[in-house]
């Protein structure tokens, strides 16, 4: 386990997945502790796609490969290629075993840094190989829901843009649907609630906003700002006590989606040799006159 400082800040980082934790800002603790009988994850990396697959693969050039729920990188062991007090550079690079699920040679590096008030994680993708590369990445970091006391239904998302209410619905199996739901929207805010997750995420897809602000009754939040990040979504079991406040440049495949990994919607090209950043800051706010 990595562990990272910075001022009252405090991170670990798991080589598996790259994968934080937990954060600690002025002792607060703001991500949940997975729990394998809800959701054994707690901040996970998404590469390279974001969401569901038909029957857990995709299609490339007529071929089918194995490559299912948000990808692999989640499940292998990264390398530490530079590290600080308050950062660490963690990369994952193609192998036979990536090859034989996503045909495409790659180095995917993650950087998690602290300062004193939370965390900047910025992604970078480099097409390594010598032909186009299509793919997607993605931070699911679960936070404490309540975070700073209170009922959870007396917390708010706050927009610093006003969202479409209409969202996607999410189909069996995971899938992007073309209906649409209405989300109880007031404004730039959305009050939370459990049974508004009944029925999986809340996907706000080409999103006006550039982050969020995920506050508490007495003014505490968490705050993220997104840097090529277009899609925001919100997740959770009910009632388990955390929020997944999420950042995608992809997402699942549409429901009626059959076709190849290049055509899927949402989905980044990379000539051989071009790289790709990524960044998602997420931040502490104490309580008002904290």
């Amino acid at each position: 386990m990595i562990v990272l400082e910075s001022g009252t800040t405090r991170a670990e980082i798991d080589l598996e997945g790259a994968e934080i934790k937990l954060l600690n800002v002025g002792g607060t603790s703001l991500l949940w502790q997975a729990d394998p009988s809800v959701w054994p994850e707690t901040a996970p990396l998404l590469f390279p796609v974001v969401g569901w697959t038909r029957n857990g693969q995709e299609r490339v050039g007529g071929r089918t490969y194995p490559l299912g729920l948000h990808g692999f990188a989640r499940a292998r062991n990264f390398e530490i290629v530079g590290q600080e007090k308050n950062a660490v550079r963690l990369q994952l690079i193609s192998d036979a075993v990536t090859l034989a699920l996503y045909p495409f040679d790659f180095s995917f590096t993650v950087e998690h840094r602290l300062s004193d008030r939370g965390l900047q994680t910025i992604f970078e993708i480099a097409n390594t190989g010598e032909h186009a590369m299509p793919y997607a990445c993605g931070f699911h970091p679960g936070f404490r829901w309540p975070f700073a006391g209170g009922a959870p239904d007396t917390y708010r998302i706050h927009f610093p843009s006003a969202e479409d209410p209409l969202v996607p619905e999410i189909a069996a199996g995971g899938f992007i649907s073309q209906r649409r739901r209405r989300l109880p929207l007031e404004g730039k805010v959305l009050p939370l609630a459990a049974k508004l997750f009944e029925n999986d995420a809340l996907c706000f897809l080409n999103a006006r906003s550039h982050g969020l602000r995920f506050e508490a009754p007495n003014g505490a939040a968490i705050t993220l700002e997104t840097e090529d990040f277009p899609h925001l979504a919100l997740w959770c079991r009910p009632g388990h006590g955390y929020l997944c406040l999420e950042v995608w440049t992809g997402y699942s495949d549409p429901e009626d989606f059959i076709g190849d990994l290049f055509e899927k919607p949402s989905m980044r090209v990379l000539v051989p040799g071009e790289r790709a950043r990524h960044a998602a800051t997420y931040s502490y706010v104490p309580p008002s006159g904290g």
